[in-house]
């Protein structure tokens, strides 16, 4: 079983323990070698979001998600995947200005930041093609539309 550390610095709405579980795991479980890990998932406030966001990214105000991959010591072998950095003020904004639920929103966001751990990304427009596809696979799996659709229409 993946293990996940929360860390709840944020008094705003946010998902269960058990939800974001579950999202993790169906991130994981389309990835072959099937291996257990552990990752961190940190929400906060807009403050503490735009305060990383500056210093990890150099751009200004809160993002809904920073992904911080682990990278092990030459010679040790863990599975800790990284850390996720989750904006929830942010994540019910995009939600309500995106006329999406909450929580497919939030699975959303959160499989995305498990895929960027994993390596995934999308500055170039095909392998922003290949993350965006495997985001739609898992969230099917989960029942989720896929996000990228808007009125219907991709």
């Amino acid at each position: 079983m993946n293990y996940i550390d929360m860390q709840i610095a944020t008094s705003a709405p946010h998902p269960e323990l058990e939800q974001f579980q579950q999202w993790v795991d169906a991130a994981l479980a389309i990835f072959e070698d099937g291996a257990d890990c552990e990752l961190v998932i940190r929400l906060v406030d807009d403050a503490e979001s735009a305060e990383l966001n500056q210093q990890y990214r150099h751009k200004n105000g809160p993002t809904n998600i920073l992904s911080f991959p682990f990278e092990a010591p030459a010679g040790m072998d863990m599975d800790l995947l990284g850390d996720l950095v989750i904006c929830a003020p942010l994540i019910a904004q995009e939600a309500a200005q995106q006329n999406k639920l909450p929580e497919h929103h939030w699975a959303h966001i959160t499989v995305h930041g498990v895929l960027h751990l994993l390596g995934y990304d999308h500055i170039e427009d095909q392998d922003a093609e290949q993350m965006e596809a495997l985001e739609i696979e898992i969230l099917s799996k989960l029942g989720i539309a896929n996000p990228y659709m808007e009125d219907g229409k991709q």
